[in-house]
């Protein structure tokens, strides 16, 4: 399974990379022409230092690959390497920077898009905070990762590979002695690649979650601040941010310990590598010419550079790697047009029927939400739920939405199964007032455009007039062009309100659902905004929710849900003649009926 899933996240970054894998192609081309630059400059530095010296005993070991007349010229030579390799590494810095930017902006904006297009169930799973790290934290890794890590990585590696062949060209014998170490290395990294990336994905798993704390403490910054909630948010974060710190000090003492001992081991491997190459340069006929040594010592060190920072490079490549599980994870999932597949773009009318439906939620699977609720709502019907507060309301609502699928029975419109219904054609019929209105940050005009993108200043004005929010915009020196503020804090509850109305009003749906539309609205705001929604519902099925029965004295049909079952249905007169749970609830509102 593990196998699989790192599978699909490689094959998920390709689809990102490969609009820019021409571009990518000519950046490794570049790195390994500014690598390659790199190994020359050990040979023309040796070939400097030991420009110097007395002897000029040449072993049949060394190398002559090129052949300069003084100190002179090699230092020249070392400049112009120098200027190449400035070139070559800039080049490639830019176009890696250019493909990376491009593909973090293509994935953000799939991440995003898909979770836009993710069913219900999704979000009831996940909290935002969580995915909001995803998109943000997780990304973030990623663009290190693909601008630098990687091409460093691999950039050390052909060092140490092309270090191999000069340093066997100069001396067999020292080269084997340097490989004894090389492969032990090379396991010992991969090993503890593996052990930081499981660390690393607790970690980021541990931040997710303590960013989804913040998400839902400074959401709700007003309730936390009126029940005096702030000590054990504050309490909540701080074991979550003690978890991440005992995650990531765990992973730092590991990686402390594994560093160390490379560099023990590799510092201790290259005075071995000196000693040697000392005596190999002494007696009347030595192994090796003093410019083979310095070449050598030269090469070493850099290969010995390389072989330490490949662990540090590696496990943040692992890391790296975990981020994008996460994110495939998301990219991967079904979106919920994919699950309902309903291909029907006409045909709606109005008219709704439930049959024998039975739901759960998928978090709480052993809770029955609805109990084999069954009713028919005739084309522009007016009908109102009615119940205490968990009795299946909203419930009702999100179903004929579509944002969930029923556990058991059927719903239909027009006699059709509404899952034969494609999913923008059925909810571009619907216009839904919530009873938590939320406001996107922007002006009031954009908020109540957004029931209709195409709708006209006069006609979002004519909305607004309709649900009673014109008389306060107007009061406002920027009008309709009013910043709400994030979330719309900007307003007040029942303006809010009315804006959403307006919004539900633009739209001019076949059929209109209001969740306690008219729960935050003063006595006055009320009656005006009852008034516009009578209108409004006249000629369309509306369907309204409200735990206020002064709201639906009118309604054609009432659903008492207790429960998740109706209990009772019929009108107001009717039921209250029934002296039944719609005339208890009646009664304790102590409204006059």
């Amino acid at each position: 399974m593990e196998d699989k899933q790192r599978f699909q996240s490689k094959i998920s970054l390709i689809y990102f990379i490969r609009p820019y894998l021409w571009w990518y192609l000519v950046g490794w081309v570049f790195l390994f022409l500014s690598s390659s630059a790199g190994l020359v400059f050990p040979y023309l530095m040796g070939k400097l230092l030991g420009s110097t010296t007395t002897n000029t005993s040449v072993s049949k070991d060394s190398i002559e690959l090129l052949t300069f007349d003084n100190a002179t010229d090699v230092a020249f030579a070392l400049f112009i390497l120098f200027a190449f390799q400035a070139v070559f590494s800039f080049v490639r810095v830019v176009i890696f920077n250019n493909v990376t930017e491009n593909t973090l902006r293509d994935i953000r904006d799939a991440a995003f898009k898909k979770m836009v297009y993710m069913p219900m169930n999704f979000f009831d799973i996940n909290k935002v905070g969580e995915l909001t790290s995803r998109v943000s934290s997780d990304i973030t890794q990623i663009q290190e990762t693909l601008r630098t890590t990687i091409a460093e990585f691999f950039r050390q590696v052909i060092i140490i590979l092309g270090g191999v062949a000069f340093l066997f060209m100069i001396s067999w014998k020292l080269a084997l002695i340097m490989l004894g170490t090389v492969p032990i290395m090379a396991i010992l990294a991969v090993l503890f690649g593996r052990f930081i990336r499981k660390l690393s994905k607790q970690a980021q798993d541990y931040a997710a979650e303590s960013n989804s704390i913040i998400e839902e403490t400074l959401s709700g910054i007003s309730n936390v601040k009126a029940f005096t909630f702030e000590r054990f948010s504050i309490s909540n974060y701080g074991k979550k941010t003690k978890e991440i710190r005992n995650l990531n000090v765990k992973s730092g003492i590991w990686r402390g310990l594994f560093v160390s001992f490379i560099i023990f081991c590799l510092f201790g491997a290259i005075v071995f590598i000196v000693w040697q190459g000392l005596l190999m340069t002494q007696g009347t006929q030595p192994e090796l010419s003093n410019e083979g040594f310095y070449q050598f010592v030269l090469f070493t060190i850099m290969m010995g550079a390389s072989v330490g920072s490949l662990p540090d490079l590696y496990a943040n490549i692992q890391k790296t790697r975990g981020a994008i599980e996460n994110l495939m994870e998301i990219l991967n999932d079904q979106e919920e047009t994919q699950i309902k597949s309903g291909r029907h773009a006409t045909g709606i009318d109005g008219s709704i029927s439930f049959n024998h439906v039975n739901f759960r939620y998928a978090q709480r699977d052993d809770v029955e939400v609805l109990r084999d609720v069954s009713f028919d709502i005739f084309k522009n019907d007016r009908v109102a739920l009615v119940g205490s507060s968990g009795s299946g309301k909203t419930t009702i609502a999100s179903l004929i939405l579509n944002f969930y699928s029923v556990s058991d029975g059927v719903i239909k419109m027009n006699n059709k199964s509404i899952e034969e219904f494609d999913l923008n054609y059925l909810r571009e019929n619907m216009a839904y007032v919530p009873q938590d209105v939320l406001l996107f940050s922007g002006s009031i005009f954009e908020n109540i455009q957004f029931g209709n993108p195409s709708a006209s200043k006069d006609e979002v004005v004519d909305a607004a007039k309709k649900a009673n929010a014109w008389e306060f915009i107007q009061t406002f020196p920027d009008a309709l062009d009013t910043e709400v503020g994030d979330r719309g804090i900007q307003l007040s509850g029942g303006q809010k309100q009315r804006i959403a109305i307006a919004r539900a009003i633009l739209k001019n749906p076949t059929i209109l659902i209001l969740d306690e539309a008219t729960s935050a609205l003063d006595s006055v705001s009320e009656k005006l905004v009852q008034e516009a929604l009578d209108l409004l519902m006249k000629d369309r099925t509306s369907i309204v929710i409200a735990h206020r029965l002064s709201t639906i004295k009118k309604a054609d049909m009432i659903l008492v849900l207790e429960n998740g079952v109706v209990a009772e249905s019929g009108k107001h007169k009717e039921l209250m003649s029934n002296n039944g749970v719609y005339a208890n609830l009646v009664e304790m509102q102590q409204l006059d009926a």
